[in-house]
């Protein structure tokens, strides 16, 4: 005669239920936390333009909506798992057709696209607009440094390798940049900007920047365009009105002006094949 199976010592079915169900949740949580995924910055910067505040909060929006389409999807499928586990070796019952809830998950995805679409669209074109403005910033990239020139100034800054240059610009002014390549591809990148750009040979990429606060950010070439690529370094330091002027004015000596002609010069003759990236109907500079 065969003795029944006996039930399981320890603990009870129930309590084994939970503690699978606590796994099950446990996981994709850690994993999230092991991602380093920081909230609520989601590892953006929350930006110091106009333009880089707009594509953080977008980047927060697009981050938080795919945590609860994932939260959603995971908790669907627990749920579909436990549900429906098999019992028995019986068929169960078998179902076609749920008219409305066919109808949700395929429109709902389709509204949320939409939305997606409108929110990146009114953000880019704040990122793309050019607005008219007084300051402006020629900004030339070679192996491996940077040159910043500005036209209708004497200003000149000039750096390469372990050399560090400073762009200099005015805080809550719209500063229009204009970026060209003497060489390779390299790409103008700066972190608190949220912002980056090619800098292409034969093309002038433009921009607008407008920052709202001061300080000093650092920049780097975000295509690898070398040997010293890693060097290729550089910051932005956002002054008041004030000391802009005042910086600008230390370059009213006749060496400066010497300098940044013949600076205007190598560079119109290194990217004399140029070619505008956008046509421009407004005349930027002074």
């Amino acid at each position: 005669m065969q003795t029944p199976a006996l039930p399981p010592q320890g603990a009870t079915v129930r309590a084994r239920r939970w503690r699978r169900l606590r796994r099950s949740v446990a996981l994709p949580l850690a994993a999230l936390a092991l991602s380093g995924c920081t909230i609520p910055t989601f590892g953006a910067s929350p930006g110091v333009t106009s333009s880089s505040k707009s594509v953080f909060h977008l980047w927060q929006g697009f981050s938080i909506g795919a945590v609860i389409i994932g939260a959603l999807v995971i908790a669907l499928i627990l749920w579909s798992v436990i549900r429906y586990r098999r019992k028995s070796d019986n068929i169960p019952k078998q179902s076609q057709y749920h008219v409305p809830l066919e109808l949700a998950y395929t429109i709902v995805p389709i509204l949320i696209v939409f939305g997606l679409f409108a929110a990146t669209l009114v953000v880019e074109n704040k990122e793309t607009s050019n607005p008219n403005t007084n300051v402006v910033v020629d900004v030339n990239a070679f192996q491996w440094g940077w040159k910043f020139t500005y036209p209708g100034t004497n200003a000149l800054v000039y750096g390469q390798t372990t050399q560090d240059p400073v762009m200099v610009i005015p805080v809550n002014t719209n500063v229009h940049v204009n970026l060209t390549s003497s060489d390779v591809i390299h790409g103008f990148y700066v972190k608190d900007f949220n912002f980056s750009r090619y800098a292409l040979p034969g093309v002038r990429n433009q921009f607008t920047l407008r920052a709202q606060s001061t300080g000093t950010f650092f920049g780097q070439c975000t295509q690898l365009c070398g040997l010293y690529h890693s060097l290729m370094w550089f910051r932005v330091k956002v002054v008041s009105q004030s000391e802009y002027q005042s910086w600008i004015t230390t370059f009213d000596n006749p060496a400066a002006a010497a300098a940044a002609k013949l600076a205007r010069k190598t560079t119109a003759e290194q990217t004399s094949s140029l070619v505008p990236s956008k046509a421009s109907t407004t005349k930027f500079g002074r």
